[in-house]
């Protein structure tokens, strides 16, 4: 039963409801902050900030525009950093939902090589030397809850379920989304689990808000670690 998000970011408001959620949920502690002339705080990911609402002033078509991306990890259907891992025990896809899952064991490994293998720039090290990230929230998904920040969004920008149930509510946000907005798009919606809505083009919310958005082909780093697969040692083939 694989499971997908969607992230309508011309429904939300940046009311963050959904990054402290995901504090508040994973027992994570807060970040000293300082102003910076954004509302956007902290001012990026980190080991104790797994989701962020980034905020953006952008001029598009001559007029000023505020736009929202609450930026997580995307879970890939075929993830990078788990093949560069090699690990099974320290990055694996939990079968049940797809969610892409860190441990402790990602410790003394080659957190550089992980870090740079993601396309969208999300993991991050701790003073222990582990990485982490989203979890999907796991936990309560496996017991038939919704992931907090999920749950908390009041406006109806997050949403869970099956990942066929999302990708058609997707197509239909998207048919609504381009009546007033005819650029908007999703965002790489056959490679990830996390499926962001974008009213404008994908470069004006984030630098990887997309897979090609960074110098990283993802596509040629799966297809070299596969090859290369017998000299890397074992690494799981569970999808």
């Amino acid at each position: 039963m694989s499971m997908s998000f969607l992230v309508d970011t011309t429904l939300c408001t940046a009311c963050r409801g959904c990054q402290v959620a995901c504090k508040q949920w994973h027992g994570l502690p807060a970040e000293e902050t300082t102003n910076r002339g954004s509302y956007q705080n902290p001012a990026d990911l980190s080991f104790d900030t797994y989701k962020l609402v980034r905020m953006k002033e952008e001029v598009i078509d001559g007029q000023m525009r505020w736009l929202f991306f609450p930026d997580q990890c995307r879970h890939c259907l075929e993830p990078p950093c788990k093949d560069t891992a090699g690990e099974e025990s320290a990055i694996f896809t939990d079968i049940s939902s797809g969610a892409v899952i860190y441990t402790a064991n990602t410790k003394g490994l080659n957190i550089a090589d992980i870090k740079e293998s993601c396309p969208y720039n999300i993991p991050r090290e701790g003073a222990d030397g582990t990485l982490a990230k989203c979890d999907m929230c796991l936990d309560r998904v496996q017991n038939g809850l919704q992931p907090a920040c999920v749950k908390t969004c009041p406006t109806g920008a997050m949403n869970f379920g099956r990942r066929e149930e999302i990708l058609a509510l997707a197509n239909r946000h998207l048919a609504a989304a381009k009546k007033k907005f005819p650029k908007a798009q999703l965002l790489d919606p056959g490679d990830v689990r996390v499926i962001f809505l974008t009213a404008y083009e994908p470069k004006y919310y984030h630098e990887y808000a997309i897979a090609s958005g960074g110098s990283f082909d993802v596509t040629r780093h799966v297809a070299l670690r596969r090859m290369l697969r017998p000299l890397a040692g074992p690494i799981s083939l569970l999808r």
